[in-house]
């Protein structure tokens, strides 16, 4: 059952790398810009989340995607005005220059649990934000930085709307593969550590070890959400890395289901579409929004994906429990 299960996670994972892969076709079937946007937007969201998502394998609520996201779209952006355009750089320095501030913090942070850690992550969204607002020779300060060069990719500039969507989707499928080999790779601690750590702890599991390893993918991942995010505005700026911003990459793992990074890409893919909707209807749009929430939350608890796989397990149960007597009965 369990070798079942896990098989049953893989694919939904697959599913959810090949819902992006799908992505890539939207840049070579339309020209339209409103659906560049919302492409960019969605795999942009995708990523962040994914810190997200990460952290909750681990029984944690991390706020501290978007100071990771601020962390490597700055260095990107830096290392990006210095003359190094090569995407594959920019990828690694975005991921390797929040992953190395993420690991003494991590020291620090990991021992706290609950509303603690949740509170600290989020005092440390404040702190980078009054950095940069502080350092204006190195980040631009209020102003940001602007006109970043856009990333070579085979050798040519991603200028044209088209190359920018196709760059940014690519970034995020990097990243949804680092994800998933990292988490089914360290899936049985992770579980293990998510359901009851002191058992772990008793059976050799040691859980800041894991916990040390998820604080850092998160920030390496949610790092290269913010290097997406700026190759796509040109521009790095504080006002897209605010705290605030965290409650939505939140709200996309838990609508669209957080045992998966399928129910990752649905809830991102659904909230942004829907937000664009509902943006239409102006004043309306912030409260249109929130019931969505409220309506999807009652529903289906347990995210989209999760309650739909829940649906199925139980008609697949119900189902060999109806074969299994008359399988018997021929028998006989």
């Amino acid at each position: 059952m369990k070798m079942t299960h896990r098989r049953r996670d893989f694919m939904l994972d697959i599913s959810g790398v090949v819902v992006l892969l799908l992505l890539l076709i939207v840049p070579f079937a339309s020209a339209d810009p409103f659906m560049y946007s919302l492409v960019g937007q969605s795999a942009i969201g995708v990523c962040a989340a994914l810190g997200i998502y990460i952290m909750l394998r681990l029984g944690l609520l991390s706020f501290s995607a978007p100071s990771f996201m601020a962390l490597g779209g700055y260095a990107a952006a830096i290392a990006a005005n210095a003359g190094t355009t090569n995407l594959v750089l920019l990828m690694l320095i975005s991921a390797i220059v929040p992953a190395l501030v993420a690991l003494p913090l991590g020291a620090l942070v990991l021992r706290l649990k609950g509303v603690y850690f949740i509170f600290i992550t989020f005092v440390f969204n404040e702190i980078l934000q009054i950095v940069i607002f502080q350092t204006p020779t190195l980040t631009g300060g209020a102003n940001g930085i602007t006109g970043v060069p856009p990333a070579l990719l085979f050798g040519m500039g991603a200028t044209s709307p088209a190359t920018v969507v196709v760059v940014t989707v690519a970034i995020c499928i990097v990243s949804a593969l680092f994800t998933l080999g990292m988490t089914h790779v360290l899936r049985p601690e992770f579980s293990s550590i998510e359901e009851n750590e002191t058992l772990a702890e008793s059976l050799g599991v040691a859980p800041w070890k894991y916990r040390t390893i998820g604080f850092v993918t998160s920030a390496a991942v949610s790092g290269l959400a913010g290097f997406a995010l700026v190759n796509m505005l040109s521009t790095a700026h504080p006002s897209s890395f605010t705290t605030w911003s965290v409650n939505s990459y939140i709200a996309y793992v838990f609508v669209g289901g957080r045992g998966s990074l399928l129910g990752v890409v649905v809830g991102s893919l659904l909230l942004i579409t829907m937000n664009d909707v509902f943006s239409s209807y102006a004043q309306l749009s912030s409260g249109l929004f929130g019931l969505l929430l409220v309506i999807v939350m009652m529903i289906a608890p347990g995210g989209i994906v999760g309650t739909l796989t829940n649906v199925f397990d139980k008609m697949r149960v119900r189902h060999r429990g109806v074969l299994q007597p008359r399988i018997e009965d021929r028998r006989a």
